[in-house]
Protein backbone atom coordinates (compact mmCIF):
# COMPACT_ATOMS: atom_id res chain seq x y z
CA UNK A 1 0.00 0.00 0.00
CA UNK A 2 1.02 3.77 -1.45
CA UNK A 3 1.74 6.08 1.52
CA UNK A 4 2.05 10.01 1.29
CA UNK A 5 5.12 9.87 2.43
CA UNK A 6 6.27 7.53 0.03
CA UNK A 7 4.66 9.38 -3.04
CA UNK A 8 5.64 12.37 -2.17
CA UNK A 9 9.44 11.13 -1.80
CA UNK A 10 9.34 9.67 -5.41
CA UNK A 11 8.03 12.33 -6.63
CA UNK A 12 10.39 15.01 -5.32
CA UNK A 13 13.11 12.56 -6.66
CA UNK A 14 11.99 13.23 -9.80
CA UNK A 15 12.31 16.57 -9.54
CA UNK A 16 15.79 17.12 -9.59
CA UNK A 17 15.77 21.07 -9.54
CA UNK A 18 12.89 21.11 -7.41
CA UNK A 19 15.02 18.84 -4.58
CA UNK A 20 17.61 21.35 -5.13
CA UNK A 21 15.75 24.32 -4.57
CA UNK A 22 13.92 22.55 -1.35
CA UNK A 23 17.35 21.88 -0.59
CA UNK A 24 18.37 25.73 -0.42
CA UNK A 25 15.08 26.72 1.31
CA UNK A 26 13.99 29.02 -1.56
CA UNK A 27 10.53 27.33 -1.92
CA UNK A 28 7.07 27.65 -0.19
CA UNK A 29 6.46 24.10 1.05
CA UNK A 30 2.38 25.31 1.92
CA UNK A 31 2.40 26.36 -1.79
CA UNK A 32 4.52 23.71 -3.30
CA UNK A 33 2.20 20.98 -1.23
CA UNK A 34 -1.40 22.57 -2.47
CA UNK A 35 0.64 22.76 -6.36
CA UNK A 36 1.42 18.85 -6.35
CA UNK A 37 -1.63 17.69 -4.46
CA UNK A 38 -3.72 16.38 -7.45
CA UNK A 39 -0.63 14.37 -8.67
CA UNK A 40 -0.14 13.24 -5.22
CA UNK A 41 -3.86 11.96 -5.51
CA UNK A 42 -4.21 10.45 -8.70
CA UNK A 43 -0.76 8.20 -7.71
CA UNK A 44 -2.27 7.43 -4.29
CA UNK A 45 -5.73 6.62 -6.08
CA UNK A 46 -7.20 8.69 -3.01
CA UNK A 47 -7.39 12.15 -1.36
CA UNK A 48 -4.72 13.61 0.02
CA UNK A 49 -4.83 16.17 2.58
CA UNK A 50 -2.63 19.41 1.73
CA UNK A 51 -1.15 19.19 5.59
CA UNK A 52 -0.30 15.98 5.20
CA UNK A 53 1.82 16.56 1.90
CA UNK A 54 3.18 19.27 3.63
CA UNK A 55 4.82 17.01 6.44
CA UNK A 56 6.16 14.58 3.85
CA UNK A 57 8.00 17.47 2.48
CA UNK A 58 9.16 19.15 5.53
CA UNK A 59 10.87 15.62 6.51
CA UNK A 60 12.81 15.30 3.14
CA UNK A 61 13.94 18.62 2.87
CA UNK A 62 15.22 17.69 6.42
CA UNK A 63 16.64 14.66 5.91
CA UNK A 64 20.55 13.33 5.11
CA UNK A 65 20.34 13.29 1.14
CA UNK A 66 18.82 17.13 1.74
CA UNK A 67 21.22 17.88 3.81
CA UNK A 68 24.41 16.91 1.64
CA UNK A 69 23.79 20.25 -0.58
CA UNK A 70 25.50 21.94 2.28
CA UNK A 71 28.50 19.75 2.02
CA UNK A 72 28.45 20.41 -1.90
CA UNK A 73 28.05 23.74 -1.71
CA UNK A 74 31.38 23.76 1.06
CA UNK A 75 33.34 22.16 -1.70
CA UNK A 76 32.38 24.06 -4.59
CA UNK A 77 33.59 26.96 -2.23
CA UNK A 78 36.41 25.79 -2.76
CA UNK A 79 37.20 26.19 -6.61
CA UNK A 80 40.31 26.72 -7.67
CA UNK A 81 41.79 28.25 -10.50
CA UNK A 82 39.14 28.27 -13.44
CA UNK A 83 41.24 28.30 -16.71
CA UNK A 84 39.52 29.11 -20.04
CA UNK A 85 41.43 28.07 -23.30
CA UNK A 86 39.79 28.93 -27.12
CA UNK A 87 39.62 28.22 -30.40
CA UNK A 88 39.81 24.41 -29.96
CA UNK A 89 38.44 21.71 -32.33
CA UNK A 90 37.11 18.38 -31.08
CA UNK A 91 38.16 15.33 -33.17
CA UNK A 92 36.53 11.97 -32.63
CA UNK A 93 37.93 9.03 -34.59
CA UNK A 94 36.85 5.38 -34.62
CA UNK A 95 39.04 3.23 -32.66
CA UNK A 96 41.72 1.17 -34.81
CA UNK A 97 44.64 -1.12 -34.48
CA UNK A 98 46.69 2.07 -36.29
CA UNK A 99 44.91 4.92 -33.98
CA UNK A 100 47.11 4.93 -30.79
CA UNK A 101 50.43 5.50 -32.84
CA UNK A 102 49.25 7.86 -34.64
CA UNK A 103 48.21 9.76 -31.71
CA UNK A 104 51.82 9.13 -30.41
CA UNK A 105 53.43 10.96 -33.14
CA UNK A 106 51.49 13.54 -32.97
CA UNK A 107 52.07 13.79 -29.12
CA UNK A 108 55.97 14.01 -29.98
CA UNK A 109 55.26 16.74 -32.76
CA UNK A 110 53.51 18.58 -30.02
CA UNK A 111 55.69 18.17 -26.91
CA UNK A 112 57.84 20.85 -26.79
CA UNK A 113 54.81 23.84 -27.64
CA UNK A 114 53.45 23.73 -24.03
CA UNK A 115 51.53 26.91 -25.57
CA UNK A 116 49.34 23.94 -27.87
CA UNK A 117 46.02 22.76 -26.23
CA UNK A 118 45.78 18.71 -26.32
CA UNK A 119 43.94 16.46 -24.33
CA UNK A 120 42.06 12.94 -25.57
CA UNK A 121 39.57 10.24 -23.92
CA UNK A 122 38.73 7.07 -25.21
CA UNK A 123 35.85 5.14 -25.19
CA UNK A 124 34.48 1.65 -26.24
CA UNK A 125 34.47 2.17 -29.55
CA UNK A 126 36.04 5.98 -30.46
CA UNK A 127 38.13 7.96 -28.92
CA UNK A 128 38.19 12.37 -28.60
CA UNK A 129 40.90 14.54 -29.69
CA UNK A 130 40.54 18.14 -28.71
CA UNK A 131 43.80 19.97 -29.73
CA UNK A 132 44.08 23.70 -30.59
CA UNK A 133 42.97 24.64 -33.78
CA UNK A 134 46.31 26.35 -34.78
CA UNK A 135 47.11 22.10 -34.92
CA UNK A 136 44.51 21.36 -37.46
CA UNK A 137 46.64 20.99 -40.18
CA UNK A 138 49.25 18.83 -38.49
CA UNK A 139 45.94 16.55 -37.18
CA UNK A 140 44.97 15.97 -40.86
CA UNK A 141 48.38 14.42 -41.87
CA UNK A 142 48.59 12.16 -38.72
CA UNK A 143 45.32 10.77 -38.52
CA UNK A 144 44.84 11.40 -42.61
CA UNK A 145 44.49 6.82 -42.08
CA UNK A 146 41.89 7.17 -39.63
CA UNK A 147 38.00 6.73 -39.86
CA UNK A 148 36.62 10.36 -38.51
CA UNK A 149 33.14 9.85 -36.60
CA UNK A 150 32.76 14.06 -36.26
CA UNK A 151 35.02 16.68 -35.91
CA UNK A 152 33.61 20.08 -33.74
CA UNK A 153 34.92 23.45 -34.49
CA UNK A 154 35.13 26.83 -33.02
CA UNK A 155 34.79 25.35 -29.06
CA UNK A 156 36.41 26.78 -25.70
CA UNK A 157 37.50 24.89 -22.45
CA UNK A 158 37.11 25.68 -19.08
CA UNK A 159 38.85 23.33 -16.91
CA UNK A 160 38.02 23.68 -13.27
CA UNK A 161 40.41 22.65 -10.17
CA UNK A 162 38.68 20.88 -7.52
CA UNK A 163 39.44 20.71 -3.49
CA UNK A 164 40.67 17.30 -3.08
CA UNK A 165 37.19 16.21 -0.73
CA UNK A 166 35.26 16.34 -3.91
CA UNK A 167 35.84 12.66 -4.55
CA UNK A 168 33.94 11.90 -0.87
CA UNK A 169 30.71 13.72 -1.73
CA UNK A 170 28.28 12.54 -4.57
CA UNK A 171 26.43 15.56 -6.26
CA UNK A 172 29.47 17.45 -6.85
CA UNK A 173 29.55 17.43 -11.16
CA UNK A 174 25.44 17.26 -10.98
CA UNK A 175 25.48 20.77 -9.25
CA UNK A 176 27.85 22.31 -11.37
CA UNK A 177 25.93 20.87 -14.64
CA UNK A 178 22.64 21.54 -13.09
CA UNK A 179 23.66 25.17 -13.37
CA UNK A 180 25.26 25.34 -16.82
CA UNK A 181 21.80 23.62 -17.73
CA UNK A 182 19.64 26.62 -16.13
CA UNK A 183 21.66 29.23 -18.41
CA UNK A 184 21.50 27.20 -21.50
CA UNK A 185 24.66 25.83 -22.36
CA UNK A 186 25.06 22.86 -23.73
CA UNK A 187 28.53 20.18 -23.07
CA UNK A 188 30.34 18.62 -25.70
CA UNK A 189 32.94 17.01 -23.81
CA UNK A 190 33.83 16.23 -20.19
CA UNK A 191 37.47 15.07 -19.37
CA UNK A 192 38.10 14.55 -15.86
CA UNK A 193 40.69 13.65 -13.26
CA UNK A 194 40.35 12.71 -9.17
CA UNK A 195 40.61 16.98 -8.49
CA UNK A 196 40.31 18.60 -11.63
CA UNK A 197 37.53 18.45 -14.77
CA UNK A 198 37.10 20.04 -18.14
CA UNK A 199 34.37 21.13 -20.19
CA UNK A 200 34.22 21.75 -23.84
CA UNK A 201 31.36 24.45 -24.62
CA UNK A 202 30.31 26.77 -27.80
CA UNK A 203 32.71 29.26 -27.72
CA UNK A 204 29.33 31.49 -28.37
CA UNK A 205 28.76 29.76 -24.76
CA UNK A 206 32.23 30.06 -22.94
CA UNK A 207 31.42 33.36 -21.18
CA UNK A 208 28.42 32.80 -20.10
CA UNK A 209 29.40 29.45 -18.73
CA UNK A 210 32.43 30.88 -17.19
CA UNK A 211 30.38 33.25 -15.09
CA UNK A 212 28.18 30.40 -14.11
CA UNK A 213 30.71 28.28 -12.75
CA UNK A 214 32.98 31.20 -10.97
CA UNK A 215 29.03 31.89 -9.09
CA UNK A 216 29.30 28.61 -7.51
CA UNK A 217 32.22 30.16 -5.75
CA UNK A 218 29.88 32.97 -3.76
CA UNK A 219 27.25 30.53 -2.72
Amino acid sequence: MKTIAAVVEHYIKSKPYLSTAMAQGIINLTSLARQIQPEIEETLQKPARSGAIVMALKRISDNLEFLSTHKIVKVLKGIGDITVRSNLIDYSFKISESLLNAQARFLAEVNDQPQVFYTSSRGVSESNIIVSRNMEDKMEAYFKGEILVEKTTDLSSISIKLPTENVTIPGIYYFIFQRLSWEGVNIFEVISTSNEFTILVDEAHVNVAFKAIKDLKAL
